[in-house]
């Protein structure tokens, strides 16, 4: 058992935090801005709740961040009365967020000036996949810390990797967003040519699915994007928040992303009518209004 703190309880982290209680058996305390939540968290899981980033945080072994966005992070971790001011020597602050790579390299950089270390590790599965405890965890850091924090960060997850040095996690986020965003357009168009050329969507999908088109998207989203049905998991406004941070790495690193450009806008276009809380399937919308 390790003391643990876990910073921000939103759709993600609520429940990842509930596992490092009660699958993990670690003493925990949370924080989150509304202080609600962070007593709502503790009833359920008969954990700790703290009043900062900084209360919370204090003689943890590892910290835990999933919160908005580059600035939320910075705010809890590096600003007034965060993590870092208390976090002890030795102690591990582990950020789910999924934020810019800049800004996992200044944190890892400010953790190791205050004498503890650092792991970038945004995730992938979604709601279910926390309330389930079946993410897949990106990690960037030193090889070291990574595998002092792996056994706690089990609690949630089904896979696990270190992907290189600080950052290397939030790189392979991005590009996992890229693959997400090409594979949902591609299934949009193809659930929508299928309805106007008058064929029966449940019949196709049933055929394609067991070959060379399948993937998780079209599993688990193909039914209600054809019922016209967007509220079942990550949201567009999210979406964009991570679609823009792939790019403004693109053009530092001079990588060429047509595909993941063009369907930003898409979801640009999504959110002109509407769906800024739609799940990402929305751009099937776009194409039927």
């Amino acid at each position: 058992m390790a003391k643990v703190a876990f910073i921000g309880l939103g759709v993600m982290g609520f429940p990842m935090a509930g596992h490092l209680k009660t699958k993990g058996g670690h003493d925990v305390t949370v924080y989150n801005r509304t202080a609600s939540k962070a007593a709502d968290w503790a009833a359920k899981f008969g954990g700790k709740s703290a009043s900062t980033p900084a209360e919370a945080a204090a003689d943890a072994d590892f910290v835990f961040t999933c919160v908005g966005n580059d600035d939320d992070l910075r705010s809890v971790t590096i600003g007034k009365g965060g993590v870092l001011e208390s976090m002890k020597k030795g102690a591990v602050l582990i950020d789910n967020t999924t934020a810019s790579a800049e800004v996992a390299r200044d944190l890892y950089d400010a953790a190791k000036a205050k004498g503890s270390d650092f792991i970038d590790a945004p995730v992938s599965g979604g709601q279910a996949g926390a309330e389930n405890g079946v993410l897949t965890v990106m990690c960037g850091g030193d090889e070291a810390v990574f595998e002092k924090a792996r056994p706690v960060i089990d609690a949630y997850a089904r896979m696990v990797g270190l992907m290189g040095p600080a950052g290397s996690g939030q790189l392979t986020k991005m590009i996992n967003q890229i693959c997400i965003a090409g594979i949902v357009q591609g299934l949009a168009e193809g659930i929508h040519f299928g309805k106007r050329a008058g064929l029966d969507i449940e019949k196709v999908i049933d055929v394609i699915s067991k070959g060379a088109a399948g993937s998780w998207q079209m599993e688990n989203r193909h039914k209600t994007m054809n019922q016209g049905k967007y509220d079942f998991g990550f949201a567009v406004d999210w979406m964009r928040k991570d679609l823009g941070i792939v790019l403004t790495e693109a053009r530092a690193n001079g990588a060429k992303l047509p595909l993941t450009a063009l369907v930003d806008q898409f979801y640009g276009d999504v959110q002109a009518i509407g769906g800024n809380r739609w799940d990402t399937s929305s751009l099937l919308a776009r194409l039927e209004k």
